[in-house]
């Protein structure tokens, strides 16, 4: 996740004071004069999104009421700045300027949130906004006996570990009780506020607002086209899955028509079902890739994670992280204080402060979101030099994406043998399908999701979603396109969207779906400039700086042109597909479908599982209690194999 940092007042009504500021007085034409506005401004802007930043990162690695109060403080002033810059922007007549000075000058006249013109609703926003946050930051779930659990890492490694049904949904359902219900009345006021600023910024609704960024009109019919060349290779995943659900929590729980519970798939919102590798796994006698054993026995740390993601970046003739990256990053959770332990990656629009946050875990999840976010920040520092309003991805599916191609080549069996984390390459064909099915757990499991998500927000941001169905119309979604169900009913009691970070935190989220088409078409023309032959899976661009070169060069546009633009930049084409994953999964296309053979593809909408037993309870079955000793023994020859 990348976060950008906000504009701080710096002088109200600054900009009509500063040396070229005759055109306040009206239409100004002349093209010299909003060139020197637009650099006068940059050196303000510079100072005053560091100052804002600075704030913002207080609070989410020190969450008080004081630190809350001054990143409220700083985002008002950041509002009064911005309309600053838009009604002196909007006084320049942009009909004959050339295509770099009309750019910039646009993009300062959408300002967000600040549009809000009444003063008291602007401050209201800023309030419900960091409640929201610190509310689900703070989330803990308590048992009877024992110390409270917070998602991270405790609740995580519930989800992640435990194989007994009525543990999971024990944590399950807590973390939605500990931040769900009382998060509603707070999102009903956030839908109504974002919007009214959406209608400032000249939109009709705020989802139309985000979907703007996009900058192109057939954006919804480009995801829609996606998805559905797409779906194929997940019903066939989900299928699969389902099977072998079945085979561990029998019929009661699963059904092999039916959707999957939401909970017994590794991961608190299901997005991700890679942590339950060990349960599907095609060919147990092969070679697996999770490395968090050997992470754990080599006594790893995360300053150590760190390094050996930096030296990839490094390898590329990318560039490194800066001193400052390295003293002023929270790369584990303190134990001192609360603090937002969702991963991001922080400009601080200095051109020399760049940090991430983190609250790391000792694991190859953690390994791979370590890429992810530092791919954030070589994009920050590529574009560093650029103008203020430029210093953002292409399209925010851009800047997703550009850990994320690398981390393709991380994963390779190839290269975490190549620094030190296998100690053998097992190269044929069981373990490319092994391979390749921790690869679609990761990333095929998560394309429904990543889409559904802001599906969800755009039909509530125009309506079509109300607070009275907010909950059911999440989970219809949910089912249709994930195929999962939750474990026990749902009411409008509870409202299950707040236990996703991006919902409270005001994050749009199309761009994760957009970045899982655009990683695979970035790993492509970079294994392509590597001089890579062969299967795309088995590419490692590690060392080739040829590679580097080609995303280096992609990424220093910013947002200086439109995304399309960028685009061709690295891969040739103007045009996002979904061709190049496809290439990358044929082989475990192949294999799914054979395997699949007599199975039902789809799942049937309307059924629910039994409710599970109740956590602490001796009432779980003999035999599920037997299945999970086996799935423990496996797990011990599977992965601490050498």
């Amino acid at each position: 996740m990348a976060v950008r940092g906000s504009i701080v007042l710096l002088l109200l009504g600054i900009f009509c004071y500063l040396p070229s500021s005759s055109r306040c007085q009206g239409t100004n034409t002349n093209e010299t004069q909003a060139i020197q506005w637009l650099a006068e401004y940059n050196e303000l802007a510079m100072k005053a999104y560091f100052e804002s930043t600075v704030a913002s990162w207080s609070y989410q690695t020190d969450i008080t009421d004081q630190n809350e109060q001054a990143m409220i403080d700083a985002n008002v002033k950041v509002a009064a700045f911005a309309k600053e810059a838009r009604t002196n922007a909007s006084l320049f007549d942009m009909t004959n300027f050339s295509y770099d000075t009309k750019r910039q000058l646009s993009k300062l006249k959408t300002i967000g949130d600040a549009a809000i013109e009444d003063q008291d609703k602007l401050e209201e926003l800023n309030n419900v906004l960091a409640g929201m946050e610190s509310r689900y930051s703070k989330g803990k779930v308590c048992p009877e006996d024992g110390e409270c659990l917070s998602l991270e890492p405790g609740l995580t490694r519930i989800m992640s570990k435990s194989r007994n049904y009525a543990e999971l949904n024990w944590a399950w359902q807590g973390w939605r009780e500990a931040v769900g219900p009382s998060a509603k009345e707070d999102y009903k006021r956030y839908v109504e506020l974002k919007n009214i600023a959406s209608v400032a910024n000249g939109y009709a609704n705020n989802g139309d607002y985000w979907k703007s960024w996009y900058e192109v009109d057939d954006f919804t019919d480009q995801l829609e086209n996606l998805y559905q060349e797409l779906s194929p290779l997940y019903d066939n995943l989900h299928a699969y899955v389902r099977r072998k659900l079945y085979d561990i929590y029998g019929s009661d729980y699963i059904s092999l028509k039916g959707p999957i519970p939401a909970h017994i798939l590794g991961n608190m919102w299901s997005q991700s079902w890679l942590n339950i590798l060990d349960l599907v796994l095609p060919y147990k006698d092969a070679s697996s890739i999770d490395v968090t054993p050997v992470l754990v026995r080599e006594g790893y740390d995360a300053r150590r994670m760190f390094n050996v993601s930096d030296e990839f970046f490094g390898s590329l003739g990318l560039k490194k992280m800066t001193p400052e990256f390295w003293a002023e990053s929270m790369i584990e959770k303190p134990d001192d204080r609360e603090v937002v332990c969702h991963a991001s990656a922080w400009d601080f629009s200095n051109q020399i402060d760049f940090r991430i946050k983190q609250c790391t875990d000792i694991t190859m999840d953690d390994f791979i979101t370590i890429h992810h976010e530092m791919g954030h920040i070589e994009y920050y520092l590529q574009y560093k030099d650029l103008p203020v309003v430029y210093r953002g991805g292409a399209n925010p599916g851009f800047h997703e994406a550009v850990g994320d191609t690398l981390a393709l080549s991380v994963s390779t069996p190839k290269h975490l043998k190549a620094v030190g984390l296998l100690d053998e390459v097992q190269d044929d064909y069981e373990a490319d399908i092994n391979f390749l099915m921790s690869m679609a757990l990761d990333k095929i499991a998560f394309l429904p999701f990543g889409y559904l998500m802001d599906k969800w927000r755009w039909a509530v941001f125009d309506g079509t979603i109300t607070p009275e169905n907010f909950n059911a119309e999440w989970w219809k979604l949910r089912t249709q396109y994930q195929g999962i169900v939750p474990p026990t009913p749902r009411t409008e009691a509870n409202f299950d969207p707040a236990a996703k970070y991006h919902i409270p935190s005001d994050t749009p989220y199309i761009r994760y779906f957009v970045s899982h088409i655009l990683q695979f078409q970035f790993h492509k023309a970079m294994c392509e400039a590597a001089g890579h032959t062969g299967d795309l899976l088995k590419c490692d661009v590690y060392n080739s700086q040829e590679a580097g070169k080609l995303l280096g060069d992609m990424l220093k546009m910013g947002e200086s042109k439109e995304w399309p633009e960028a685009l061709e930049k690295i891969t040739g084409n103007r045009t996002m597909t979904a061709q190049p994953l496809l290439d990358y999964f044929q082989p475990l296309i192949s294999w799914l479908e054979e395997q699949n053979s007599g199975e039902q593809l789809g799942w049937a909408e309307a059924w629910t599982p039994n409710e599970p037993p109740v956590w602490p309870s001796s009432a779980i079955s003999a035999h599920q209690t037997s299945v999970w000793a086996s799935v423990v023994l496996a797990s011990l020859v599977i992965f601490f194999k050498p």
